[in-house]
């Protein structure tokens, strides 16, 4: 919990990317350039962010496994910490197998789905894709995370990776059959769109299950017309999705910068700007996470 001029305000991040050992290993990289290679652990990662999350006052965070293949290192971490994270899991629906991957996730105490599809070359009307959806919408309590707009990934570029990423696949609006189509899923479009901001609001508009995460710096604003700054894009947001439909969070993902306390700061002072109410400020930060992601009854 921080302190705000409008009163104390309970955090949760519902955007942190955790890189683990073995994601690392899948990138086949030794070391990147001014970061700290993790603990091949991974619950002892797990304990680095839990004591990074109580020294900044953050009570929960949702942890993203962000390469197929590492599920299994976002679920040790769930698993230590069940009560402070949800685990999050990169997909591939093109992948062979990827229907068992999904199961076996969804098994091991994970409920969120990440879907890249510019990453990785596919549409959302795909079938193989729908085909994930439907375990989710079957299993249910799961959430499907779906990065849209632009795809720039930071530490591919430190390690000099190719990132043949195909935005044709990145319109928000292609989600507009599934999302209607799973109207129980909650999905999740982060970064409000990451550059495709009004098609990101036409679809929260028409789909009442769809939410916009705000993390990172969000300099897709430079795309948008002149004077476009986050507190427009906050009031756009707000008047579209509503503070029931916002998540707050920072797109953390490395030590030793740790948790990206500044994205905080700029978004808490833009929602202070807009004297948006403190009942609405505290969804943005930690009600609608607790809704979306409620804490576990049990240990999976």
């Amino acid at each position: 919990m921080i302190t705000t001029p409008w009163g104390d305000l309970r955090v949760s991040d519902a955007h942190v990317h955790f890189f683990s050992h073995d994601f690392f290993q899948l990138l086949g990289a030794q070391s990147v350039p001014g970061w700290e290679m993790p603990a091949a652990d991974p619950s002892e990662v797990a304990g680095q962010w839990v004591r990074e999350l109580d020294r900044q006052g953050v009570e929960r965070a949702a942890l993203i496994a962000s390469i197929p293949g590492d599920e299994t290192s976002v679920a040790a971490a769930v698993a230590a910490h069940p009560s402070r994270f949800f685990g999050y899991f990169m997909v591939n629906p093109l992948a062979p197998g990827a229907p068992t991957t999904v199961e076996a996730a969804l098994a091991a105490g994970l409920r969120g789905l990440c879907f890249f599809p510019a990453m990785h070359r596919y549409s959302m009307h795909d079938e193989r894709a729908l085909a994930l959806l439907e375990i989710a919408a079957a299993r249910g309590n799961c959430i499907a995370f779906v990065h849209c707009g632009v795809l720039s990934v930071g530490v591919r570029a430190k390690l000099g990776l190719p990132s043949q990423f195909d935005m044709r696949f990145s319109n928000p609006l292609d989600l507009h059959a599934p999302a209607l189509r799973y109207s129980r899923v909650p999905f999740v479009l982060p970064h409000f769109g990451a550059g495709l901001f009004r098609e990101a609001l036409m679809l929260c508009d028409l789909c009442p299950n769809v939410h916009l995460d705000t993390s990172s710096s969000n300099t897709w604003m430079k795309y948008q017309e002149p004077g476009c700054d986050l507190a427009s894009v906050f009031r756009r947001a707000l008047a579209v999705a509503g503070p029931g439909r916002l998540l707050f969070g920072t797109d953390s993902s490395f030590f030793p910068r740790g948790w990206h306390a500044a994205i905080r700061d700029a978004q808490l002072g833009v929602l202070e700007e807009l004297a948006v109410p403190l009942v609405d400020q505290q969804a943005i930060c930690a009600g609608n996470f607790d809704r979306l992601f409620p804490r576990p009854t049990s240990r999976p």
